[in-house]
Parts: structure tokens; C-alpha cells; sequence
């Protein structure tokens, strides 16, 4: 449904231009959630925002159902973000603090023409219902509500629109534990009662683990790794895959402590040259240095950007 091809984003930095995303591939299916993964600063976030044109791409190529999303204007363009929604990581910030619920909602429906007042009213209140909020709701601020609920209120603006995809950026980041799991077992409710298809991006990999169908890992604005979740926390193939997997905290004391990979993240405006892991990886080869990975199948629907995969 969704194909990204050599995305590229830059942003101005002073000491050049910041490759937040530099020729990024992937797809997303019809009613499958995919994981991103990796550090802060990778440009997840960027590359989500980018798929919706909240961020202008400078090169690449995105299509909804092989429909290029860089030439839609006007009301083509409306019907696309109608189909593709965002979830953004701040549940208070993204919603507006002088709007009402109802507001909120209604006006998403206002924009897209859905509807006359009433039918847009029903509307709202059938899906504040549907992600767990009261009927009063509509008639509340964002400021009267906890963390977890305004997320739901952020799921329910996405949601109001009927879309095929919600891309969601870091959506359980900013909330307790038990909070977040309430709120995985939402989206996993709605993307099977909806048809629904996820664009999960977190740095969080136990999240991922548990509501990804498949995984990108991302390491300074290029995807090194992409497999279906049991084969990626099974069997990482990456270098950075094996750190990141490694470093995710268990319960067991006897566990060894997990290796700390070396180094710093190098700057996305002066990235290394050939593989830009290889300053900090612990296997890497002369090569590693000189030659851009490229990134190959090892096995079917797992791929590896690594000279020594």
C-alpha cells in the first residue's frame, strides 16, 4: 500500500546540510504494522513526517497504492492525508489547549468535508467511545485530561477520519508503563477491527517486539536492517541490531551485562564514509570504511546493509 524509495530529507546546520534521512527504502502492506527502530537523532521521526509531507523530501520518491504523493495538490492531497494519519509523541502539545475535544475532532471532519454538523457530532462521540473516553469528553479541554487519555484523544483524531494508514511517532514514549500497555492493546484492537496498517516508529524495542509484524533498524538516516520481528530479535544480523537487542534490559541477574558499543553517534552533517557504523563497530574490516554497504537479502524478507553479514 505504502512504497518509500530513496527518501531524502536535509535540514540547514551550520556546519552543512544535516542528512536526517539519506535514501531510504520501505513498504508497508495492507493491515501490517512495521517497526523503526533506533537511537534518538536517527531520523525516525523525520522520515515518519516526511511520508505525510509534514516535512518537504528534497529527493525520493513515496506512493500511496503506487499513486506518487510529490505531485498531489489541492484535494488530491487532502484525500491522501485523509487515508494517511500521524500520531505525534507529545499528547498535550499536538492538541490545540483553547480548542475542545469535540472541536478537535469536528474540525478534522470540517476540513475533509465529512458530513453536515450533526452527522460529524455522532461521529465524534462514536469514536471517542470506541478508544475508551466519556461522553463528556467533547465538551472538555486538553489540559482536563491524564497523559494516557489525551493519547487516546490524539488515536481518536487520527482515527476519526476512517484511514488506511497511521503513522505513529513514539505514541507510549511519554507514558507510565501500565499506561502504555493499555494503549498497545488499543492500537492492536483497532488494527484488527478497522483493517488497519501501523508505521510504528520507537526507540523502545520491547514495544516493537510485542506489536510489529516486521522491523526497520535505523542508524543515522539510512535503514541497515529489516526482517519480520521473530527473525530480527532471534537472530539480529547487523552489528548495531546486535547492540541495540543486547542492550534492552531483562529481569535476570545472571544475564551478563550487555557490551557498551564505543563512541559517539558521529554527526548526520558530517557522516563517515563507507558503512557510517564502522567508527564504533567492533567487527569492523578495511573495507567497512571505504565502501557503502548496499543492502542485500540473506534470507527471504530479511536484509542486511553489512560487508560481513
Amino acid at each position: 500500500m505504502l512504497s518509500v524509495e530513496g527518501l531524502e530529507v536535509r535540514y540547514a546546520h551550520r556546519d552543512g546540510a544535516l542528512r536526517a534521512v539519506d535514501g531510504v527504502d520501505l513498504t508497508v502492506g495492507r493491515g501490517e504494522t512495521v517497526g523503526l527502530v533506533g537511537e534518538s537523532g536517527c531520523g525516525k521521526s523525520t522520515l515518519g513526517k516526511a511520508i505525510l509531507r509534514l516535512v518537504e523530501p528534497i529527493g525520493g520518491r513515496v506512493a500511496i497504492d503506487g499513486v506518487d504523493v510529490a505531485g498531489l495538490k489541492g484535494d488530491r492531497l487532502l484525500a491522501f492525508r485523509r487515508r494517511v494519519q500521524f500520531v505525534f509523541q507529545d499528547p498535550y502539545a499536538s492538541l490545540n489547549p483553547r480548542r475542545t475535544i469535540g472541536e478537535i475532532l469536528d474540525g478534522a471532519l470540517a476540513v475533509h468535508r465529512l458530513g453536515d454538523r450533526p452527522t460529524r457530532r455522532h461521529r465524534v462521540r462514536e469514536i471517542l467511545d470506541r478508544v475508551g473516553l466519556p461522553a463528556d469528553a467533547v465538551d472538555r479541554l486538553p489540559h482536563e485530561f491524564s497523559g494516557g487519555q489525551r493519547q487516546r484523544i490524539g488515536i481518536a483524531r487520527a482515527l476519526v477520519l476512517s484511514p488506511d494508514l497511521i503513522v505513529l511517532d513514539e505514541p507510549v514514549s511519554a507514558l507510565d508503563v501500565s499506561i502504555q500497555a493499555q494503549i498497545l492493546n488499543l492500537l492492536v484492537d483497532l488494527k484488527r477491527e478497522f483493517g488497519l496498517a501501523y508505521l510504528f516508529v520507537s526507540h523502545d524495542l520491547s514495544v516493537v517486539r510485542y506489536i510489529a509484524d516486521r522491523v526497520l533498524v535505523m542508524y543515522l538516516g539510512r535503514i541497515v536492517e529489516c526482517a519480520d520481528h521473530h527473525v530480527l530479535f532471534g537472530e539480529p544480523r547487523h552489528p548495531y541490531t546486535r547492540a541495540l537487542v543486547d542492550a534492552v534490559p531483562l529481569p535476570d541477574p545472571r544475564r551478563p551485562r550487555a557490551a557498551i558499543v564505543a563512541g559517539d553517534i558521529p554527526s548526520a552533517a558530517r557522516p563517515p564514509s563507507g558503512c557510517r557504523f564502522h567508527p564504533r563497530c567492533p567487527l569492523a574490516i578495511g573495507r567497512c570504511a571505504d565502501e557503502v554497504p548496499s543492502m542485500r537479502e540473506i534470507a527471504p524478507g530479511h536484509a542486511v546493509a553489512c560487508h560481513l553479514a
